[in-house]
């Protein structure tokens, strides 16, 4: 269902864009308008292969097929927002009737900028982002801490295990003494790829590696089971005495499903006075969190919203879509994730791993 919705949207997004392009002096000087329609066709074709061929297939081809055909959905997207703003503003051609057609050539320029950036940015390594933490009841010997926390690489074909070995190398480079993965490691839709599982159990820390399930996970979690993390889905481990790790399953998945109860207050149930890193892959119930006592909440899923304007769509659903807040006493920290999901695309920020320093009060 959702991949029918998805070629729908693509395609009305691509006749707007095909239509409003045949109108573009620079483009009609250039070709006749009706071969703008075997431009459309094998665009859609593109789109269409890589959605319902790619991307439930595997091998090489099928990697090809759905990079290719989301990235010219982003292409698309992008192009059919730009185009759209010039109409808005030109009331679709009725004010600055003289100028209109001119100013959709000029977007057509804008949007081919942005396609370019947002290529570069989704496929630049992912940025450090260091914040430092004062964590509420953390003993004094373990001031200095530092946590590295990563979510949303979305592993499979689009970002497949070369990409993710050079994330493993990268957070070994930051020196952690303990690491989180905050969900949606891989896609979700296949299988892992080959290989990943071997890649994945090589990321160590001296106080261990520890990840909750997001809403692509799905049964995949049995790899980090296999690779040697502790799974923290509705628990709490005591990482060393004065600090605890708890987290929960994705809060997103667990309200479509209607499942009821307070996942979030079983998580942090019945745990020692100690300085408390709470992980929920979607940034819901802060102020339950809080509540609760932990110090310090890490959360993804959200992306960042990766693509403008998205940020703006997903900023009505969850309360912080990227960066830092205090809640109720509480840090809040939402990662805009190591990867990307569909697209190779970010605008306008690239992915990041997050560089914890926790901090005591009594220091």
């Amino acid at each position: 269902m959702f991949g029918t919705i998805l070629l729908i949207l693509f395609t009305l997004m691509l006749v707007y864009v095909l239509g409003r392009a045949a109108t573009v002096p620079l483009v009609t000087r250039r070709m006749r308008r009706w071969y703008l329609i075997p431009v459309g066709l094998v665009l859609w074709v593109v789109f269409f292969l890589g959605r319902f061929f790619g991307h439930g297939g595997e091998g090489t081809l099928a990697a090809v097929l759905e990079y290719t055909g989301m990235n010219v959905l982003g292409a698309v997207f992008l192009t059919f927002m730009v185009m759209l703003a010039v109409d808005l503003v030109t009331a679709f051609g009725l004010l600055l009737r003289r100028w209109a057609p001119a100013l959709r050539g000029w977007a057509l320029i804008a949007a081919a900028i942005l396609v370019a950036w947002a290529l570069i940015q989704g496929h630049r390594a992912p940025a450090v982002v260091r914040h430092e933490v004062v964590l509420k009841d953390l003993p004094a010997d373990l001031d200095g801490t530092v946590l590295v926390a990563f979510s949303d690489t979305h592993v499979e074909k689009i970002l497949g295990t070369g990409w993710l070995e050079a994330r493993v190398e990268q957070v070994h480079g930051l020196s952690p003494d303990l690491v989180a993965l905050v969900g949606d490691i891989f896609e979700g839709h296949g299988g892992p790829p080959a290989g990943a599982q071997e890649i994945l159990a090589r990321l160590s820390a001296p106080l261990g590696v520890y990840f909750i399930s997001g809403n692509h996970d799905r049964s995949n979690g049995d790899v980090l089971d296999r690779a040697g993390f502790t799974r923290l889905d509705g628990a709490w481990t005591q990482v060393r005495p004065g600090l605890v790790l708890a987290g929960v399953r994705d809060l997103t998945s667990h309200r479509r499903r209607n499942l009821g109860g307070d996942p979030v207050g079983e998580a942090l149930s019945v745990r020692p006075r100690a300085g408390t890193v709470f992980l929920s892959h979607s940034p819901l119930e802060m102020e339950r969190a809080a509540a609760a006592g932990a110090g310090l909440m890490i959360s993804g899923h959200t992306h960042g919203g990766q693509i403008w304007p998205f940020n703006h769509l997903v900023s009505r659903r969850y309360p912080l879509v990227a960066g830092r807040e205090e809640v109720d006493g509480m840090t809040v920290i939402v990662t805009r994730g190591a990867g990307t999901w569909g697209p190779r695309m970010r605008l306008w920020k690239r992915g990041e791993i997050l560089h914890l320093t926790l901090r005591s009060p009594a220091v």
